[in-house]
């Protein structure tokens, strides 16, 4: 298991940063390797990405959401990945965007481009390219403001509902990926999402 955690800071309120990263269909347009993401239901969304020149698709789980501070996942099957992206208020007009993820790289392309930190790479470079889509748009191409609580929240584990109490698609988009489960993931320096303050961006975080 390989893990990784990058953060990034968005000239953009924290709704804004928040709203757009729930429109999973965009992330093409900033996410290297991201073919398409399909929005299925509510909390089900299908992948096709490019691994080290290998295809992949594959079904994230949407497993946690609340707006303006978090948005967690996991994969269906194979691949095996599950992450959490955070949002912590700056100021007004700024937001730190921090993804955690832990994957399992499958195959000797997956596995040397583990090693040789190219993953690592990518997800920072997506993590920028998205600083850019958004500071470039000035506000989001859509939002979903709905709930879905975590299984710690709703006392089962995960199961298939809908759950939440979520207000649906505020501009007719489509929904994100989330939690992967309730030790996921572990402790972190960072106080809890939404408001500020946050430790300066080059303090160091642990990795998941």
């Amino acid at each position: 298991m390989s893990s990784i955690q990058q953060s990034v800071d968005v000239n953009v309120p924290i709704h804004t940063a928040y709203n757009q990263w729930t429109q999973f269909e965009s992330f093409p347009e900033f996410m290297e390797g991201v073919a398409s993401v399909t929005q299925v239901g509510d909390r089900r969304t299908d992948w096709v990405v490019q691994i080290a020149g290998v295809r992949r698709e594959f079904e994230a789980e949407i497993t946690e959401q609340h707006p303006d501070e978090r948005v967690a996942w996991r994969s269906v099957d194979t691949p095996r990945q599950a992450g959490v992206v955070t949002f912590h208020r700056l100021g007004d007009a700024t937001t730190r965007v921090t993804l955690q993820m832990d994957y399992d790289p499958e195959g000797f392309l997956e596995k040397a481009a583990d090693a040789l930190q190219l993953v690592r790479m990518r997800v920072k470079g997506d993590l920028e390219r998205f600083k850019t889509f958004i500071e470039s748009r000035g506000g989001e191409t859509g939002a979903w403001r709905g709930e879905v609580p975590g299984p710690h929240q709703r006392g089962d584990t995960g199961g298939s509902g809908t759950g939440g109490s979520g207000t649906g698609y505020d501009i007719g988009e489509p929904a994100p990926p989330q939690s992967v489960n309730p030790e996921y993931p572990p402790q972190s320096p960072l106080p809890p999402p939404g408001t500020g303050p946050v430790p300066p961006h080059d303090t160091p975080g642990p990795l998941i």
